[in-house]
């Protein structure tokens, strides 16, 4: 902080404070040599101000983790920007080439070692042309990203959002001279980061870059720095002939940039983790999806009797089909437990609606209703509402209706008139294709005045309605059937609309 203060302008003063920083006086603190220079001050007539100096030291608490990721991890596990940088490239070398007195012997006692002195320095790298290959520096590091099945979270990144990868070798020139014992820098290994299956990798400005849905999946997110290479010098009179045996001879000092090695990529990067998995089970706060989870995987999710239980999805895996025989193995599904919505999430309210972008990977929903609260089917509207206000796609996937708590008194009495006004919400979704107009007929752009909004009544119905009892053990095959039957319609779907 440095705070100025302004006295009159016949005084001076200066105040200096013996610090890390500053530890040399500026003027003798002697008071004789004060009064002087205060009168050399007043006799120029110049102002002065008193200029305070405090250190600041960096607050290393500010390094460790906020106290909001340990408290509620939810806002922060699926989403993290971090800064990669690749490594540069090693350098080159500036070379000599071997001096030609030394390489001619003279006459010796022993002619078979001048014989093998002057093979072995004239053994020289050469290309296949005859060219002379020069060593160069090591290639810098690539950083690349891959889907890691044993990870979970993003959480580790808030942690530690900057990775950088390591620079290529220099060439190692003793002597400077151009020899056979020269080699290249040594590559630098490519810096591999984990991340959970389901990443989706963007941008800084927002494009996405890849999709890490599958693991072992892995995306080059940036490219290190190419090794420099290494000229020879040589006087003047000699470049004509040496140019011959190579290009790499230096012509001027301009050429000495090419001995550096090129630097790495720099990347900032969005991580958004979309959970992979074939059903989501989507329900207002303690309808029962926990329990659900539970119930029919190995799964062991947060189960208490108070809502928000559930703060980030939970996954379980849900056995194959028996029925099918050797085909069960295939038939297997991964299910997603999301956090429960409330009325107004879109608004910001309860926890909100971003988790619902887990929905994006799944196939069908399983929505999980409360059958013993006071209006099961107003639940039901609140929830479809809310995810057709995030993402109207979501509607048009097939899904399954589980009306939870039917041991409880009064659930089991209105659990058919319950299933019947379910059903009559929505359509069986042929008013809501469009028909095809012939080329014949003239094509009109619709008014601005005929686009409708669509309600939940322009949907497709849920293909079943169930009422089950999760925690008592009431018809869950018969949920599971109609899970089961949902998944092969969407497969089966899915398999007409790829063949030819």
């Amino acid at each position: 902080m440095v705070s100025l203060i302004s006295p009159s302008s016949s005084f001076c003063n200066i105040h200096l404070r013996e610090s890390r920083f500053f530890s040399t006086p500026l003027v003798p603190t002697h008071n004789n040599s004060i009064i002087k220079f205060q009168n050399k001050c007043n006799s120029q007539n110049h102002r002065f101000k008193t200029v305070r100096c405090k250190v600041i030291t960096t607050n290393p608490s500010l390094t460790a983790p906020p106290s909001s990721i340990t408290k509620e991890p939810h806002k922060y596990f699926d989403q993290v920007i971090i800064t990669v940088r690749a490594g540069d490239g090693g350098h080159g070398a500036l070379l000599n080439t071997p001096n030609e007195a030394t390489t001619t012997t003279t006459a010796s006692k022993n002619e078979k070692k001048d014989k093998m002195k002057t093979k072995k320095r004239s053994s020289l790298k050469r290309d296949f042309d005859g060219s002379l290959i020069l060593p160069s520096g090591g290639h810098g590091g690539d950083v690349v990203i891959y889907a890691d099945e044993f990870k979970d979270t993003l959480l580790e990144f808030h942690n530690k959002n900057r990775f950088s990868a390591k620079r290529g070798g220099n060439v190692d020139s003793k002597g400077s001279v151009l020899n056979s014992m020269l080699r290249d820098g040594l590559a630098a290994p490519t810096l591999r980061i984990p991340v959970p299956v389901g990443t989706v990798v963007k941008s800084k400005r927002g494009k996405m870059l890849a999709d890490l849905a599958q693991p072992g999946d892995e995306f080059l997110v940036a490219r290190g720095g190419q090794g420099g290479i290494s000229l020879l010098q040589t006087p003047q009179h000699k470049k004509k002939k040496l140019m011959a045996l190579t290009s790499n001879v230096m012509r001027d000092d301009s050429d000495k940039v090419l001995v550096h090695g090129q630097p790495g990529e720099e990347a900032k990067l969005e991580l958004i983790l979309r959970v992979v998995a074939d059903v989501g089970l989507v329900g207002l706060p303690n309808a029962g999806k926990s329990t659900l989870l539970a119930a029919i995987t190995l799964a062991k999710p947060d189960i208490a009797d108070y809502p928000f239980t559930t703060l980030m999805p939970n996954l379980g895996r849900l056995g194959g089909d028996p029925s099918l025989g050797a085909g069960m193995y295939s038939s297997e599904a991964t299910l997603a437990d999301l956090p429960g919505l409330i009325e107004g999430a879109h608004l910001g309210k309860g926890l909100g609606r971003n988790f619902l972008r887990h929905l994006r990977r799944t196939r069908v929903l399983v929505h999980v209703v409360d059958a013993a609260t006071e209006n099961p089917v107003n639940d039901y509207r609140t929830v479809r509402e809310e995810l057709r206000m995030y993402n109207p796609e979501y509607l048009e996937r097939p899904y399954v209706v589980v009306l939870n708590k039917i041991d409880l008194p009064g659930a089991k009495d209105r659990l058919q008139s319950l299933t019947e006004e379910i059903l009559r919400i929505g359509n069986d979704g042929a008013s809501s294709e469009l028909k095809p107009s012939s080329e014949d007929q003239p094509r009109l752009l619709p008014d601005d005045g005929d686009k409708k909004e669509r309600k939940l009544e322009d949907y497709p119905r849920p293909l079943s309605v169930v009422g089950v009892s999760v925690l008592k053990g009431i018809r869950i095959n018969e949920m599971l059937k109609g899970i089961r039957a949902a998944l092969r319609e969407c497969s089966d779907s899915n398999s007409l609309s790829v063949a030819p």
